[in-house]
């Protein structure tokens, strides 16, 4: 930065030549003080013609600038002449090097008297700050030699102070650019004219006439020495109360900062807050204009008052320093001049010297006085202060709080050192918020300041009462509510998250916890709608990128601030009602983990007593039960809505997905679920199981469809992986899990009876298969939690085992695993009279259902019970294979008894049935006679590949025509004869699987399996599985190759089971009609849809091998088969297929 010669300078330029006609026959180098007087005037003449009327209290920045420039040129002309610059190398790097040739030469008079008159005392300081303190030290004895000179005027004395205190203030904080830069560059020049000549220091002090105690050495300068002794001599110029005040306390401010403490001394931001208000108020009372730049003055000044001096005494002592200030203030005070203040028109002086006296007083009282003040009469001293402070009579200033408010908003406005610490307390004061233009205006023009999270958790607190407060000025809230959002929007998302937390903590309602104005409620809910309609609408799919996820988090943590419980309620809703979104929606809520409700935040909210408060009781009992906003939304949708099976589908996998533990910190090795598994249970499970067991007694309760969402609730946080933490207990603890088992057993229980009339039960039988897997899943949970600490638990599992007496003796084998080896099997005696069991694992129970002749029934229900039961019980069944009628009445007695627990089998327990029906018939334990009762001739066909097929569809038609007999007909239900039709639909679909795999189309279809090349060249005869041996020459060519391959092959050539898959299909048709038509109703839809099956797999063999069927057989086929369908009574039914029977055409024709 260079100054260049302008149209002001030139001005400034021709006043100084003036001045020094002026001073002839002496010159502007050699004048006295008194002189500058009579040649000053045209300097400051042409200072006011640039300026304008600028040079008052408060000039513009632009003449501070002008000014120091002026000072800084003057200063450095000065410099140039008394160390005999070089202008050789000066105009090179001197960047004042033209303004200063432009002015004639000066004296240490001018530049200081040009400093006086234009009141540039704070200006003159700041160039000595930038100096080294030997240097600050010189350049203060001749300013304090120029003060004692005569004339001594009061400006003189003001001029001293001034300087004083803005040294004692410390260098504003630089800026690279602009006005600050010019005092580096006017050091580094001060430098370069020091290191040039050493004499300025030599004649400085010979001019300046001290006695030798007064002058410091220049090796160990001490400033504060120069300026109390310099207070001394003026002590008799000074003739008015401000400047005697002004004295006392930058004298005592001086004696503060140097010996009383050693680091800044931090005042909390309200009593900061506190004083510059009370300046402010002073200010108005006085009529002066009230302006920012008084506030950052008033903090300079209160920042430097508390922070320690840099310049360190090396002669001057505490003691002869606060000797110095006592004897003045008695004296001052003896000529009058420390009157009582005015109350109307209190003095900032007076206000500055209060403060003074108490902070001195104060760190006296505390100090060691042996180590801090040592002289004999240091109690004197300071009651001398106390005089003073009470002779004082200072006026008490109030401090409203819109005072208080401007304050902090200049603060925060400028960024003042600790502005955050004041945009806290700007946060929370309620009083001030209550001035609403000048906090509104603040918090509008200063979000970047209020970002921070415990100062928006402040002024969250603080907008929410104010909202409460009958606040009826809508455009006002709106607007408040506007701009915090903002300010919360503008964070990262880990300060969201705990901002979150926070609200969580102040309201699940947020900012409508209170009485806000509906329209504000109105207009929430619109951007709540439109938010998150952009996330549905906008990708919220399973491919949405990580853009669109980002911006979807910020929208919901954006309303989540604003209300949290609305936000999560319109998560749930849009997860479950929105096709696919729901793995979108858990994305989000797991981008946003301070929705949860925690333990340590419950805790944290269990301590903060005063804050809580503030809310209702509702609000402080939901935040202290920990209950999940979430789950509160999922319960009113299941409460208030009538759930399709998709959107139950999207309810279970939404639920599922927030259960599933994350890393919600990137970085950290710890999982964690928006939803625990535990919360899920204990909220929307156990209630409804709890009463779910006894519901049949009572009108009201659960309903079934409340029920089994619950149970599926159940087995989806069962299925969660958890992580297997050592040491750790299964989260299923938290849920009463025996008494959950026991409730589940009976719940169980209730289905062996769901087809009684009326109808005992609360659950469906299709529920039953869910009931097992839950009791198998808690019971293996369970059993590694008693195995750890078998005592432990042993109440519980006695308590639990006497609990299941009184239900079905098959239900504990379901929770086999929970007392392990401390009980025996029990099952009905009956059961032991068919099976050798063990007597050290089975006892029998005297059953009054189970009396002589029921051995088979239990048997059966066992083997439907598990795999490893099947097992056993199979292993240990006494049936003597050589004696024919052992056979015989365990085969009548075993289809009575699959007739009986038929209806009461669960899929899963059905297939394990007919897996031991298929291997009792294999075996030849169960005898099953195949009767043609649906053919007129016996077929030459080799059946006995398909007898187990044939026998087993015999078998489930004579258990249909025992249980649709006169005697069992009433036993079920509608819904129970459409479950058994249900039942034997898929064991039809069992014995198609069977004869599939052994007549698999698939490799008849492809041309170079062999069974489709024996389709299609061998021709086998409709007669006979062989090939004839006619025909064995002719496609010897064929039979050559496939050989050589392989000699299976050829194998599979000469028996191609076709026709006999045909005519089982047949037989298996007929059984289903019979069914069918036997069943009450005669419209079971899974046998119609089990007969189309079997006519299309029938048609499909027709299609693979053309000779299976001739043209004859096909036709007497249809023909006996629309006889049957005739036989039907849905006629939609019967006309369905009977268009498919006559599709059933041979491609021999």
């Amino acid at each position: 930065m260079t100054l260049v010669m302008n149209k002001d300078w030139a001005i400034l330029q021709g006043a100084f030549l003036q001045a020094e006609k002026l001073s002839l026959p002496s010159s502007l180098s050699t004048i006295q003080k008194a002189d500058w007087s009579r040649v000053g005037h045209p300097v400051l003449s042409a200072i006011v013609e640039i300026c304008g009327q600028d040079l008052g209290a408060s000039p513009s920045a632009t003449t501070i600038k002008w000014i120091k420039n002026v000072v800084c040129v003057v200063w450095l002309k000065l410099l140039s002449r008394e160390n005999g610059e070089d202008l050789d190398v000066a105009w090179k790097e001197n960047h004042f090097f033209g303004l200063q040739n432009s002015l004639p030469e000066v004296n240490i008079v001018v530049l200081l008297e040009l400093v006086k008159s234009l009141a540039a005392g704070r200006t003159f300081a700041s160039f000595l700050l930038h100096l080294p303190k030997h240097q600050v030290a010189s350049q203060l004895q001749r300013l304090v030699q120029h003060i004692r000179s005569c004339p001594t005027t009061e400006d003189d004395v003001t001029l001293l102070f001034q300087v004083w205190w803005e040294l004692w203030r410390g260098r504003e904080k630089e800026n690279v650019t602009g006005e600050n830069n010019i005092q580096t560059l006017f050091a580094k020049q001060y430098a370069c004219l020091s290191s040039s000549s050493s004499s300025l220091s030599t004649q400085a002090a010979k001019r300046l006439k001290l006695s030798p105690l007064e002058l410091p050495s220049s090796s160990n300068p001490d400033v504060l020495h120069i300026l109390f002794h310099a207070l001394e001599y003026i002590k008799d110029h000074v003739s008015t109360t401000d400047v005697c005040l002004q004295a006392l306390s930058v004298s005592l401010d001086a004696l503060y900062k140097t010996f009383l403490i050693d680091q800044v001394v931090v005042l909390p931001p309200k009593e900061k807050v506190h004083y510059l208000s009370e300046v402010v108020s002073i200010a108005e009372m006085n009529s002066e204009k009230v302006s920012p730049e008084l506030v950052v003055e008033a903090y300079r000044d209160l920042c430097a008052c508390h922070t320690p001096s840099h310049f360190q005494p090396s002669l001057l002592t505490p003691g002869e320093a606060l000797k110095i200030i006592t004897e003045l203030a008695q004296f001052w005070q003896s000529n009058g001049l420390l009157k009582v203040c005015d109350n109307t028109h209190p003095s900032y002086s007076a206000f500055k010297l209060k403060q003074s006296v108490k902070r001195v007083l104060t760190a006296l009282q505390k100090a060691d006085v042996s180590e801090t003040i040592k002289i004999l009469d240091e109690e004197t001293r300071k009651n001398i202060l106390r005089g003073v402070l009470e002779s004082m009579a200072f006026p008490s200033v109030e401090c409203t709080p819109e005072v208080n408010t401007k304050v902090a908003a200049v603060i925060i406005t400028q960024r003042l050192d600790d502005y955050q610490n004041f945009a806290a307390l700007f946060a929370c004061e309620k009083s001030w918020a209550a001035c609403d233009e000048y906090w509104m205006d603040c918090l509008e023009k200063n979000q970047s300041a209020f970002q921070e999270c415990h100062t928006l958790i402040r002024l969250t607190s603080t907008l929410m009462s104010k909202l409460d407060g009958n606040n009826s000025n809508v455009s006002q809230c709106r607007k408040l509510m506007k701009v915090v959002s903002d300010i919360f929007s503008a964070l990262s998302f880990e300060d969201k998250n705990r901002v979150l937390t926070a609200m969580l903590r102040l309201s699940t309602r947020g900012f409508f916890g209170g009485s806000v104005p509906t329209a504000v409620v109105e207009g929430f809910q619109q951007e709540l709608n439109m938010a998150f309609n952009c996330i549905i609408q906008g990708g919220g799919g399973a491919a949405a990128s990580q853009g669109n996820l980002n911006t979807a988090v910020s929208l919901v943590a954006r309303v989540a601030f604003q209300n949290p419980e609305a936000a999560l309620r319109s998560c749930c809703h849009s997860a479950i009602f929105n096709k696919g979104a729901s793995a979108f929606i858990v994305k989000i809520l797991q981008k946003l983990p301070g929705l949860r409700v925690q333990e340590e935040q419950i805790e944290e909210t269990r301590c903060n007593e005063e804050e809580m408060e503030k809310f209702s009781i509702d609000e402080r009992k939901d935040v202290l039960t920990g209950s999940s906003l979430l789950c509160r939304g999922l319960q009113e949708i299941i409460k208030t809505k009538l759930l399709s099976s998709s959107e139950k589908e999207q309810f279970l996998k939404f639920v599922g997905l927030l259960m599933m533990p994350v890393m919600t910190v990137e970085g950290e090795d710890v999982k964690q679920s928006f939803l625990l598994p535990q919360e899920v249970v204990n909220i929307f499970v156990l209630p409804n199981l709890s009463t779910s067991a006894y519901s049949f007694m009572f009108s009201s309760g659960p309903t079934v469809s409340d029920l089994e969402l619950s149970l599926q609730l159940l087995h989806t946080a069962l299925s969660v992986d958890v992580p297997d933490m050592d040491n750790t207990p299964h989260w299923v603890l938290d849920c009463s899990p025996f008494p959950l088992l026991y409730v589940l057993s009976q719940l169980h229980n209730q289905t062996l009876r769901c087809w009684e009339q009326p109808p005992m039960s609360a659950i469906h039988m299709e529920t039953k298969e869910l009931l097992v897997s839950l009791l198998t899943t808690l019971g293996q949970v369970l059993s590694k939690e008693v195995a750890a600490a078998p005592s432990s638990w042993s109440r519980a599992l006695f308590w639990l085992y006497n609990k299941m007496e009184t239900l079905d003796w098959t239900v504990r084998f379901h929770i086999k695993s929970v007392w392990g080896d401390h009980f025996k099997n029990e099952v009905p005696s009956s059961l032991l009279t068919v099976c050798d069991l063990p007597e050290q694992e089975w006892s029998g129970l005297d059953l009054p259902l189970y009396g002589q002749g029921t051995g088979l029934v239990a048997w059966m229900e066992c083997c439907s019970i598990s795999d490893s039961l099947q097992t056993t019980m199979l292993l240990h069944l006494s049936v003597d294979q050589g004696r024919p009628d052992d056979v015989t009445m365990f085969s009548k007695g075993l289809l009575v008894a699959l007739t009986q627990i038929l209806p009461s089998c669960s899929i899963s327990q059905w297939s394990r049935l007919l897996g031991v029906l298929t291997e009792l018939i294999t075996s030849g334990r169960l005898h099953v006679p195949f009767s043609l009762e649906y053919v007129d001739y016996l077929p030459l066909l080799d059946l006995k590949k398909f007898s187990c097929e044939l026998r087993m569809s015999v078998l489930l038609l004579r258990v249909f025509q025992l249980l649709c007999g006169s005697s069992c007909s009433q036993w079920l239900t509608t819904g129970g004869w459409e479950h058994v039709g249900r039942l034997y639909a898929h064991a039809v679909r069992e014995m198609m699987t069977s004869l599939k795999a052994k007549l698999p189309l698939i490799s008849t279809a492809a041309s170079p399996c062999p069974t489709a090349q024996a389709s299609g060249h061998l021709n086998p005869s409709s007669r006979s599985l062989t090939m004839p041996a006619d025909s064995q020459t002719d496609k010897q060519e064929v039979r050559r190759p496939l050989k050589s391959n392989e000699s299976q092959m050829g194998e599979e050539l000469k028996t191609i089971p076709s026709q006999e898959v045909l005519f089982v299909l047949s037989q298996l048709f007929c059984h289903v009609q019979h069914v069918q038509v036997m069943m009450p109703g005669g419209q079971c839809e899974p046998l119609f849809l089990s007969s189309l099956e079997i006519l299309s797999h029938y048609e499909a063999i027709m299609a693979a091998f053309p000779d299976s069927s001739s043209p004859l057989e096909s036709d007497n086929t249809r023909h006996f088969f629309s006889t049957i369908t005739d036989n039907l009574d849905n006629e939609e039914m019967k006309a369905v297929l009977q268009q498919k029977i006559s599709q059933l055409v041979s491609s021999a024709a």
